[in-house]
């Protein structure tokens, strides 16, 4: 990838703050998160999911290489030492669940220009960390590439773009950026982007990652209900 991209999981959190309160807006966000590491390392080819098992399709290492990213880095040596494989669902749960990660990702946009770290007080007794936008283009121009693949017909769109797009609804961050009512007639549309149904054209390996990606994403609802679930128990 190029070297000023940014990854999924700092794409899917530019879309998740609040742009002046540098707040999280989605219930689902550390989820999210997780889900856009383990499509990030499909996309980078670093993982694969082994199709040979009907029922039970497992996370393997693809390439160990070092990427350009610490949190990749981590995630990529956890599935490397695990002692048994795991399904991709079982390794979003497990980024998801990782020690401030929205903090960390927002921390590596902060690097990038793109945010800036503070602290807000909260009934003037406890502090949180925020992260205001300071540089909005970014955020303007993910938003303008899902604009174009879900309000076209285009046939071919870019495969990170559809992975982006799978991602930010299964977590619910497309109405706000949209509205309901602007995206209601898109149902059909928004329905084969999320099935990896109009991925554009690129290298088979990176087809094959950009529907592995894909399918990462069509986990996360079942992920959010189990999740929602056990906190509601």
């Amino acid at each position: 990838m190029q070297a000023d991209q940014l990854h999924l999981q700092e794409e899917l959190l530019l879309l998740a703050l609040h742009d002046t309160k540098g707040t999280l807006g989605g219930a689902h966000t550390s989820i999210g998160l997780g889900g856009a590491i383990a499509a990030e390392l499909l996309l980078q080819e670093r993982i694969r999911i082994d199709e040979s098992r009907r029922w039970r399709k497992l996370v393997e290492v693809r390439d160990s290489r070092r990427t350009d990213d610490s949190i990749l880095n981590e995630c990529l040596k956890r599935i490397r030492s695990a002692n048994r494989r795991a399904s991709i669902q079982t390794w979003i749960t497990r980024f998801s669940s990782m020690r401030k990660l929205h903090h960390r990702v927002a921390e590596q946009l902060c690097a990038r220009r793109i945010l800036r770290a503070d602290e807000q007080e909260i009934l003037l007794i406890f502090k949180r960390r925020v992260f205001p936008e300071i540089d909005p283009g970014p955020e303007r121009e993910i938003i303008e590439r899902l604009r174009a693949a879900i309000f076209s017909d285009d046939r071919e769109v870019e495969p990170r773009t559809v992975v982006l797009t799978a991602l930010a609804h299964a977590v619910g961050l497309l109405n706000p950026t949209f509205g309901r009512g602007e995206l209601r007639p898109r149902k059909q549309r928004l329905k084969s982007l999320v099935k990896g149904d109009v991925i554009g054209r690129a290298t088979a390996g990176a087809v094959e990652a950009a529907q592995a990606a894909v399918m990462a994403a069509a986990v996360m609802p079942a992920i959010i209900a189990a999740s929602t679930s056990s906190n509601s128990s």
